[in-house]
């Protein structure tokens, strides 16, 4: 099941990528030396926006190499342009020297280029030999099914071909990824953001087949915020900031620090992990808040306590899956309780009240889903922001929008939190993903909320807008609210939390003080285990 984490997390894996493999392939590198696929000069505009400028880019077999950026600095775009998912402007790419037009990705499949994206494409409702033989257009026969074990117990990536993808973690989703692109025998493997919902042991047997693969000659173009495992992981990496390739490096001999400045173009502040906040009275309080499933891939909750003190961080971790979603309908208002009682916001039962009705009385919520579900993909900022903040900004007249007072609003978030777009006008789906997270966490802070529940606030986003979003947040804290923080992310808890539980199987663990507990001891309690000897 997945899990996100951070940078210190990582570090365990160190004795993992020093694992050497079994064996060798036949499609190992021959030593000539040149670049299996280069692109040279590639450039791709939008209206309004350069996202690639002349970009030049070499992939060698048997390399693992980094793309990194800030959000927004046309890593995706580079990576639609080598996957025939886009087509440049102008540039050419090369294929072992010869030139080639990837028109599509079929086209690139033929080549040899797969590519495994952070949002997979499976129908649950299918098994995986079924969903396998999909994606490569073949029948699902017995030997496709005999391949797939071969394959997946080759490389580590064990997988049951008659299990239904919905009883599936999203690491055991991955793996389906994984294994459909390497029984297609590809010479280049593009990864985006493949660890953001792997859990640690999970993460580790990735690494350790991503080294086999490329020792036996694979080529492997890996995108990822977290740094700490491009070091571990890459010996390659191109930096690009704002459309341009800025520098080239060597991971293994740099710093954390020293990539993100070269992402930013300039020095990262240290972020203030610990806060000195008073805490003062109780703002959200939950007592035996139980939630039937709604069906048979819903997570019932079972007698939830927590509470949240105004000036007070919050933290619950958990491996996807085990009643997250569920815990957020719940408190924003999306499914109304039968207890009113379940509920209390600033010593008010507010249960049995609808989301509106929760946002004028003070709980602005941020869920995980950015497009759909916290913004609207087809509408532009401006509206975006009425969609939420009319409930507590004057921002409009009896249900109706006022254009410029949501415009004024709009503009503000964006120069507070320093949102790339091209104004309040923008759509939601032109931004990328950590700009419209900026965006969407910074117009429920903007609301001055009594109590804040955020939902993995910095999936998918930079260092930079990292430390931008917790800053803010740590401020709204400072300031008097209280904040109950959902993340996937370990070191995002330990570092902005005073009290940390988890939940699994929909119970929720006791909650202990962050210097009175490590993350092992946090991954215990995502197993549903209890502590002992530790302070709750």
């Amino acid at each position: 099941m997945p899990l996100r984490f951070g940078q210190g997390t990582l570090t365990a894996l160190q004795s993992f990528c020093s694992l050497m493999p079994e064996s060798i392939s036949p499609r190992a590198e021959t030593g000539n030396g040149k670049p299996l696929v280069e692109m040279r000069g590639i450039t791709k505009a939008y209206p309004g926006c350069l996202a690639n400028d002349s970009i030049d880019l070499q992939l060698h077999s048997g390399g693992v190499h980094a793309l990194l950026g800030e959000n927004g600095a046309g890593k995706s775009t580079l990576v639609k342009v080598l996957y025939g998912l886009l087509a440049s402007d102008s540039g050419e790419i090369y294929w072992q020297g010869e030139p080639v037009h990837i028109a599509s990705p079929a086209v690139a499949r033929e080549l040899g280029i797969a590519m495994v994206f952070q949002h997979f494409s499976l129908f649950d409702s299918l098994n995986v030999l079924e969903n396998i033989a999909l994606g490569m257009d073949v029948d699902a026969s017995d030997e496709l099914q005999q391949r797939i074990i071969e394959v997946s117990t080759r490389y580590g990536l064990p997988l049951d071909p008659t299990r239904s993808v919905y009883s599936l973690s999203v690491g055991e989703r991955q793996r389906i990824e994984i294994v459909r692109c390497l029984l297609q025998d590809p010479r280049l493997l593009i990864m985006d953001e493949p660890t953001s919902v792997l859990t640690p042991a999970e993460v580790s047997e990735l690494f350790v087949t991503l080294k086999r693969l490329a020792d036996e000659g694979l080529a492997i173009l890996y995108i990822s915020h977290k740094l700490e495992e491009i070091r571990q992981l890459c010996d390659e990496a191109t930096i690009l900031r704002l459309g341009r390739k800025v520098a080239e490096a060597d991971p293994r001999v740099e710093s954390a620090r020293s990539l993100a400045t070269l992402m930013m173009g300039s020095e990262i502040p240290v972020s203030q992990d610990s806060r000195q906040g008073t805490v003062g009275e109780v703002l959200l309080d939950v007592k035996d808040l139980s939630l039937s499933a709604v069906d048979s891939h819903d997570i019932a909750l079972r007698d939830l306590h927590l509470q949240v003190r105004a000036g007070e961080i919050v933290g619950i971790a958990g491996v996807a899956g085990n009643g997250q979603d569920e815990l957020m309908q719940a408190l924003s208002g999306e499914r109304r309780l039968q207890q009113a009682q379940s509920l209390s916001l600033c010593g008010e039962a507010i249960g049995r009240q609808g989301a509106g009705e929760r946002r004028r009385k003070g709980l602005c919520c941020v869920p995980e889903e950015r497009l759909g579900h916290a913004a609207v993909p087809t509408l532009s900022l401006s509206e975006n922001a009425f969609l939420t903040a009319h409930h507590r900004k004057s921002l409009g007249v009896a249900w109706f929008m006022s254009a410029s007072r949501s415009r004024q609003f709009a503009s503000e978030i964006i120069k507070r939190f320093n949102v790339q777009c091209h104004g309040p006008q923008a759509l939601a789906s032109s931004l990328s993903g950590g700009n419209l997270q900026k965006f969407i966490v910074g117009r429920e802070i903007l609301q001055a909320p009594r109590v804040l529940v955020v939902s993995q606030p910095t999936w998918g986003v930079d260092a930079g807008a990292a430390m931008a979003i917790h800053e803010a947040i740590r401020e709204l804290a400072d300031q008097g609210a209280a904040v109950l923080m959902v993340s996937q992310d370990l070191d995002e808890l330990m570092q902005n939390c005073e009290r940390i539980g988890a939940l699994c199987a929909g119970r929720l663990s006791a909650f202990h003080r962050v210097q009175d507990i490590t993350v092992q001891q946090v991954g215990l309690l995502m197993g549903g285990e209890e502590l002992n000897g530790v302070n709750a």
